[in-house]
């Protein structure tokens, strides 16, 4: 006899549709699985065989093969489970229903219950896409696949309740759409940052524009303080960049299972002792890094020297490209990593380099090895460098707030609004993300901010890639103002926000 049933399978995040043939027929016992299947796949006979046995279907006397096709796409992982139980079930009759429309996804303990699988919402997505109608899954995994409009998704917690389904002693109702809810997440307020006025407002022209950013000073100054308050000033997530932010963090099993939708921007805070494959990703099956999992927010990096050097290099390419791709012997993964990079740090080993209130202890050789675990390269893809000098008493003593967040990101909004309209019809989704071969289009300057740049290209010996994001800072300063045109004090800020590295690594000396 034979039969088929679909499932799904996920590499990276690439999901696609697998289909599982089997046939029972005559002949010496045995279970063989085939079709490019891992260890974990081939482990599945014995958890299926458990699994069944104890509902007191046997499938030892049976002569099973099946074939998981396409037979030429390796399949990785424990989530075909249930899709071989469901195909053993329709070719032994106790499942009747036509199956072409449904597609059954997760693994299967030994006891038959199923478990919550990662991954589910690209499966999902894909499943919709391959003309997939109902969607059989773990019952953990029920909601975060309901988000698909258009799929009917049934939660299952053991193989009897499928049985039960189909045969008609138990009906499961598929599982609401889950829709999130309106409720407001507490965010730190940055009225509670004193003083670093112009820190202040280069965070507000980073989160307009969604710049990269370095906050450089001496201990105490708050730049760890200031950066985790930069979430309460980022616009609200749209539908789909929450939906690509939840396929990553499903990955990598990160999931609130209650709220299984992402719908605050990502706060990524890494330690210095975080590996290149902790931030980047990887591991035999490439799993997503903290760039990654920053996708549509923002990753910190704190002590930014302290990493190491390898480390921070193989930050370059998915800076400029916002997508990162991981190549392994099963093949290449790529996940999104499109961020707003916040990195802070020290001007010197003690902290004090620069400083009029305090002693540097460094000698001129620990300064430059200390700031030389920075390239060049990684500090091209800056857009802006902000000195935060250490405050005096007044300042911290000081009762009076600062401006809160809400009034910063009602300005933000207005710039935002300005770039959709900009960008209707692209790809594009923030100024920093402007191609080279659009800004001569979007971002027309006058006369005399033209003549500004071009005198700073000279003088300050701007490379290309650097010309490229002072164009696209003064692009977002511009938007703020509400100005079409860049203006020379458009362009005054943009370049005042790399002068930084002229000071500390002698650029253009």
């Amino acid at each position: 006899m034979y039969s088929q049933v679909n499932g799904m399978g996920l590499f990276g995040m690439n999901a696609f549709k697998v289909t599982a043939e089997i046939i029972s027929s005559r002949g010496q016992p045995s279970f063989d699985i085939v079709g490019l299947g891992d260890l974990a796949v081939q482990e599945s006979k014995m958890r299926i065989k458990g699994a069944l046995s104890g509902i007191g279907i046997a499938i030892s006397g049976q002569k099973l093969t099946v074939n998981l096709a396409p037979a030429d796409v390796r399949k990785c992982g424990s989530l075909y489970d249930f899709t071989i139980i469901a195909a053993i079930l329709a070719v032994n009759n106790i499942i009747t229903d036509d199956l072409s429309d449904c597609a059954f996804i997760g693994e299967v303990s030994l006891g038959g219950s199923l478990v919550f699988t990662g991954g589910i919402i690209s499966m999902a997505i894909e499943a919709k896409k391959c003309g997939i109608k109902r969607l059989f899954l773990p019952a953990e995994n029920a909601k975060e696949a309901s988000v698909v409009e258009g799929l009917s998704v049934y939660g299952i917690s053991h193989i009897s309740d499928l049985i039960n389904h189909f045969t008609g002693k138990k009906r499961i109702s598929p599982e609401p759409p889950y829709v999130p809810s309106a409720e407001m997440f507490e965010t730190e307020d940055l009225s509670d940052v004193k003083g670093q006025a112009l820190a202040r407002h280069a965070l507000e022209v980073a989160a307009a524009g969604f710049h990269n950013v370095l906050l450089i000073g001496p201990p105490g100054t708050g730049k760890s303080m200031i950066a985790k308050r930069i979430p309460s000033i980022l616009p609200p997530m749209t539908f789909d960049e929450s939906i690509e932010t939840t396929g990553i963090h499903s990955i990598a099993g990160m999931l609130d299972r209650e709220k299984p939708i992402v719908t605050v921007r990502p706060f990524r805070s890494v330690s210095h002792t975080a590996s290149a494959v902790g931030l980047i990703g990887g591991g035999s099956i490439p799993r997503p890094g903290e760039i990654s999992l920053a996708h549509n927010g923002v990753l910190f990096l704190d002590e930014l020297p302290e990493f190491d050097r390898r480390t921070l290099e193989t930050l370059r390419q998915p800076l400029e490209d916002g997508i990162i791709t991981i190549s392994r012997a099963q093949g290449s993964v790529s996940y999104p990593c499109d961020i707003m990079l916040v990195a802070a740090m020290n001007p010197c080993p003690c902290g004090n380099f620069g400083n009029p209130k305090g002693k540097c202890t460094c000698s001129q050789n620990m300064i430059q090895n200390y700031l030389g675990k920075i390239s060049r390269p990684v500090l091209d893809r800056i857009d802006i460098q902000v000195e935060m000098p250490q405050l005096s008493y007044e300042e911290i003593s000081s009762a009076k707030k600062g401006e809160p967040s809400s009034a910063v990101l009602e300005r933000i909004m207005k710039a935002r609004e300005i770039q959709q309209k900009r960008f209707a019809g692209t790809e594009i989704r923030s100024n920093s993300k402007i191609p080279p071969s659009y800004l001569h289009e979007m971002c027309p300057m006058d006369e005399n901010a033209k003549k500004m740049l071009s005198d700073c290209f000279d003088k300050m010996g701007l490379s290309a890639r650097a010309y490229d994001r002072i164009l696209k800072v003064a692009r977002t300063c511009a938007d703020l103002a509400g100005s079409e045109i860049i203006r020379r004090q458009d362009i005054s800020s943009a370049v005042n926000f790399r002068s930084l590295d002229r000071k500390y690594w002698g650029a253009g000396k």
